[in-house]
């Protein structure tokens, strides 16, 4: 639990689902006193939606932070913000129902949400996704969440991990400079890199290798490659070698 006495935390958190349903992580990150992130977290789901990973996200941010603590969250998913705050009373009014008459979906973990998020302070503040000069906090959490889906590992700066590198999602001009060089530290070393990665892709000399894909992820030309496909290193991450 995060229990510094301070005025209010900004904070950010984010889900991802390569596949909705697929492999699923979810990420939060809280600012430091100059704006930029400082602690973080992420988490793998197994399979799972992406409304699932946004919502546990949520409310492993709020697990997280004293509930005394007034909180700013950034989020770039309507689903889950309207869902615990616009949708949430007339759910409980109606015996957890729609206005359909159906069951609410994801229902557990809006009930602990919910409970979560009773008696503290709390803004919500959506924020577009992948945007040039759009949301640090939010780019950082989307980054973490897409991570821990692909690689299906925890990470967060408790445990020393690195900054996590740019989201196959994120278009290039959005990504940040560290995490740029960061991949390409990963690429010339040897390391791994992007979605459903293997290996480095290229050698010092020679031609791209052609690897088969550990995760399901999406290539450059928006069509979807499925785990075991082969794919190639590209400008802008992985994908199909014809896409190259």
């Amino acid at each position: 639990m995060i229990g510094v006495v301070v005025e209010r935390i900004i904070a950010a958190c984010d889900g991802a689902s390569k596949g909705n349903p697929g492999p699923a992580g979810w990420g939060w990150v809280i600012a430091g006193s100059g704006g930029d992130p400082e602690r973080w977290e992420a988490g793998p789901l197994g399979t799972a939606t992406n409304n699932v990973a946004e919502l546990t996200a949520l409310e492993r941010l709020l697990t997280s932070v004293d509930a005394a603590v007034p909180m700013e969250i950034r989020m770039d998913s309507q689903y889950a913000m309207k869902a615990v705050t616009t949708w949430l009373p007339g759910w409980k009014r109606k015996g957890w129902k729609t206005a359909a008459g159906k069951p609410v979906a994801n229902q557990g973990l809006v009930v602990r949400i919910d409970e979560l998020l009773a008696g503290r302070t709390v803004e919500f503040r959506y924020v577009p996704a992948h945007q040039v000069g759009g949301d640090r906090l939010n780019d950082f959490a989307d980054r973490a969440a897409s991570q821990a889906a692909l690689t299906q590992q925890a990470a967060g700066s408790d445990l020393g991990s690195a900054v996590p590198p740019p989201s196959p999602d994120t278009p290039k001009s959005v990504r940040p400079a560290r995490a740029a060089a960061s991949t390409a530290s990963g690429s010339a070393s040897g390391g791994s890199g992007g979605s459903g990665g293997g290996g480095g892709a290229r050698t010092a000399s020679g031609p791209p290798r052609t690897l088969k894909a550990k995760y399901p992820g999406r290539c450059r030309c928006g069509r979807a490659y499925a785990a075991g496909e082969p794919i190639t290193k590209n400008a802008e991450g992985w994908g199909h070698p014809d896409c190259r």
